[in-house]
């Protein structure tokens, strides 16, 4: 345990998320370490005073009895650490189905293992164009806004397509939880404390609060925060919760001066691996072999049998590993955008063969790991990106670390990091976790050339 309870604790429920939390909580001078699993006593004792812990997971893609198993024993080693707050970190496009990444099923779990009688509930977070508004998720694309069941591509997403944008209607299929809406003009007018208590009066146990730009993020955070200092407190929603209390503490004077955000340095060759199958990530890969990068194509339905599947990422990993001798930028991807064929392929062979699709996930993210971990063991590749949140998890896995620290923005919400690892071959290797949805057309270029923004 740190010496110091840390301000706060958090579970992401998929890696990148995860990474996203760390990286605000970082540029706001707060030292933060992201665990793969419940943290170690002795490296937390090592790594010395720490300010806020998280464990980087993978629940996103997994069942409602999966949490059941897994989610307990994570939320106890957490709230062990005595932070004032745990937070379920959850996508910031709220990306949940009843029987895939169950918000409402881990929000049961969370409050049952805190003892909180209540979750306040921010998803909006303005600063990567998620807006909160009377309870209604918007999300931003090319500068337009959209209701997230009406986003381009929200709305198409593969596993879990969002077709209600109401945050407590969506939850209503997940949870029996009661529910309540804290909106804008509560907080704005200063009635927030008022609308808060007389919600929990009436016995709400999920509150949403809005948040859609500084004034009502701050508010949001004072809320959580005052919250806290009464009872422990568990918080769900995207990284706007984190923004929500850093925006607080910073007006009250809480944090530390922030320090100027760290240089990114460049580190050619650098190597993409992707399972993302968003229109942001499509046009990510365009920009990047139009920057010279070779494109590796992985076939994703080899994935559905684990013996063709061991043949392809064989092959896969030997076009790899020559493009990154010749010093090439190389990026490996199973899409190249929603359009893309190779997804109807999948989906065709997914449904002959009637599998589990949580298993074959996992395979294709471990897969994309190995081929991210023969590149460095083989040819010493020093910075990586996963590109994917469904899939990174389980590839990171594979890359053996045990825990991350921030380095550097490679965007907002998308940080490169530091691998801890007791496994010299990969202490020190550098990684950066993308959601499909995070970072502008020239983030693959930029992780390798470190030009600025």
């Amino acid at each position: 345990m740190t010496a110091v309870p840390p301000l706060l604790t958090f579970y992401g429920d998929d890696f990148t998320g995860s990474s996203a939390v760390l990286e605000i909580l970082a540029l706001a001078g707060l030292r933060t370490v992201l665990f793969l699993d419940a943290p170690d006593p002795a490296l937390l004792a090592k790594l010395g005073d720490i300010r806020a812990v998280g464990i980087a997971g993978v629940a996103r893609s997994k069942s409602p009895a999966w949490m059941d198993a897994e989610l307990p024993r994570c939320f106890a080693a957490l709230k062990a650490l005595g932070a004032p707050i745990l937070h379920y970190k959850t996508c910031s496009t709220f990306d949940s189905a009843p029987h895939l990444g169950s918000i409402g099923r881990a929000t049961e779990i969370g409050l049952a293992v805190t003892g909180a009688d209540f979750a306040p509930l921010i998803v909006g977070a303005p600063a990567i164009g998620r807006y909160q508004v009377f309870g209604t998720l918007f999300a931003a694309l090319d500068g337009v806004i959209h209701r997230l069941d009406r986003h381009p591509v929200m709305a198409r997403h593969p596993a879990t397509p969002m077709n209600e944008a109401d945050l407590c209607r969506h939850l209503d299929a997940q949870t029996p939880l009661p529910k309540a809406v804290l909106d804008g003009r509560a907080l704005v007018s200063g009635l927030g404390d008022v609308e808060l208590a007389a919600a929990r009066g009436r016995g709400a146990c999920i509150i949403a609060i809005d948040a859609f730009d500084d004034a009502t993020l701050s508010a949001a955070g004072r809320l959580v925060w005052q919250a806290a200092a009464a009872e422990p407190a568990f918080a769900v929603g995207s990284q706007g919760v984190e923004y929500a209390l850093t925006a607080w503490w910073r007006q009250c004077g809480l944090l530390p001066e922030t320090p100027p955000p760290p240089v990114l340095k460049p580190a050619e060759p650098v190597l993409v691996v992707s399972g993302s199958c968003s229109e942001i990530t499509a046009r990510q890969i365009a920009a990047a072999q139009a920057g010279g990068f070779l494109i590796v194509r992985v076939d994703a339905s080899k994935a559905i049998a684990a013996s063709g599947w061991a043949g392809e990422i064989a092959q896969a990993s030997a076009a790899v590993e020559a493009g990154l001798a010749e010093g090439r930028n190389v990026l490996a991807c199973t899409a190249r955008g929603p359009e893309d064929p190779a997804i109807a392929a999948f989906s065709a062979a997914f449904v002959k063969c009637r599998v589990d699709a949580g298993a074959v996930h996992a395979r294709i993210g471990d897969g994309l790991g190995c081929i991210a971990r023969a590149a460095r063991l083989r040819l010493g590749v020093q910075r990586i990106v996963f590109s994917g949140g469904d899939t990174s998890g389980h590839a990171m896995l594979a890359v053996g670390a045990e825990a991350l620290e921030f380095l550097a923005s490679l965007a907002d919400g998308v940080p490169l990091l530091r691998v801890r690892s007791p496994d010299a071959a990969f202490d020190g290797l550098e990684i950066a976790l993308k959601g499909g949805q995070m970072g502008d057309s020239k983030l693959f270029l930029r992780a390798a050339t470190g030009r600025a923004r």
